[in-house]
């Protein structure tokens, strides 16, 4: 199939930059001599995972046990469920463990870790936990210095369960946008996730693996020392917020949203296109950096950015295109109806969402389907 053939909105998807994408990470993470296990919830497809375990990549990071069932099925085995678990999700937990999925956990609780305890001895089953640390103030995680943390190991131990490791995301990097910023960041991250596991030995109790990882940090650490594994997602895409951070140009992009001039609004300068918010998301990340792109940036059908056209305003199923600083007077002979772009999202993970499969771009403009899954 080719471009003009597609229906739109449509999530396309440069395969070219794609793979590109995903040498650059993997080059980067074995030059730093550790193991990189990619976050899949970015795209939840299959083929794409493939040609990141091909690159090199071992074993999968999810933050849905939908992903690892999927996955799992899929032939791959060496799963790390990155969101705290809840003993609702437990027995879900263990039925992929007992189909034979090496699954790990996550807690940053004594009552999670308890809790993760009591159902495993009750199914006798002796889950792989990570403790998850908080090295930025983000999000979740326990501080490392905390005594909180041993007490989460010493519940796991005591209960039967393998102490698999430290985890830690420093989701701040989005925040950020110099290289030293970055940098800064990422030795911070690998410094207090490190520290967590030496307490942890200190204390008697085993931390086999120390996992870190977000996508700026990861592309901007220099040293990785006491590290085991580096994990990161959105890499595989890149997307406008990634560009405002600094770790990528928007010609690194690989994902965009294919849509068609359905109408104008020529008195204000409006392009109407057949994707809206539905297809775009209501994702609007770039809002608070120094770059705002509105819904994204918009493109010509070959993918080149159009120098001040922004998707500025999305309804349900309708965007509004417009020029800025000041708006065009000729948007109805330069876009005529009909007219295909490409929209640049500002969150890739989010945009994909939207969507039941990829339309993959080869170098012949030749377009492939390649499905993707949703839901919890």
């Amino acid at each position: 199939m080719k471009l003009a053939e597609l229906a739109t909105p449509a999530a396309l998807v440069d395969g070219t930059r794609m793979q590109r994408n995903i040498v650059r990470m993997q080059s980067h993470i074995d030059a730093l001599g550790v193991r990189f296990r990619p976050h899949v919830k970015t795209t939840k497809c299959l083929p794409v995972v493939q040609a990141q375990l091909a690159a090199g990549a071992r074993g999968i990071t999810v933050s849905t046990l939908k992903e690892a069932e999927q996955f799992h099925a899929a032939g791959i085995d060496d799963i790390l469920y990155a969101v705290g678990i809840v003993p609702a999700k437990l027995p879900k937990a263990a039925a992929l463990r007992r189909a034979g999925c090496a699954l790990k956990l996550l807690v940053d609780s004594v009552p999670a870790a308890q809790a993760v305890a009591d159902f495993g001895r009750a199914q006798a089953l002796d889950f792989e936990v990570f403790i998850e640390i908080d090295c930025d103030g983000h999000r979740s995680g326990i501080a490392p210095d905390s005594d909180t943390l041993l007490a989460v190991g010493h519940a796991l131990q005591r209960g039967g369960m393998q102490v698999a490791g430290v985890l830690t995301h420093a989701g701040s990097s989005y925040d950020l946008a110099t290289p030293d910023a970055l940098q800064a960041l990422a030795e911070q991250e690998r410094h207090l996730c490190v520290l967590a596991a030496e307490r942890l030995r200190a204390a008697g109790l085993p931390c086999p693996e120390v996992s870190i990882g977000s996508t700026p940090t990861a592309l901007s650490a220099r040293h990785l020392g006491g590290v085991t594994e580096v994990r990161a997602g959105v890499y595989v895409f890149f997307d406008l917020v990634m560009a405002n951070v600094g770790i990528c140009r928007t010609d690194e992009l690989a994902l965009s949203v294919l849509t068609t001039v359905i109408g104008h609004q020529a008195d204000k300068g409006w392009v109407i296109v057949d994707a809206g918010w539905m297809a775009m998301s209501r994702d609007r990340g770039t809002a608070k950096q120094a770059h705002d792109y509105g819904y994204g940036q918009v493109c010509d059908v070959s993918g080149r950015p159009l120098h001040g056209w922004l998707m500025n305003g999305a309804n349900q199923e309708h965007g509004i295109v417009s020029h800025a600083p000041a708006p065009a007077a000729d948007v109805v002979e330069r876009f005529p109806v009909g007219t295909l772009l490409r929209v640049l999202p500002n969150h890739a993970c989010a945009t994909g969402a939207q969507y039941t499969e990829y339309q993959v771009l080869d170098t012949h403009g030749r377009v492939q389907a390649w499905p993707r899954f949703q839901g919890w």
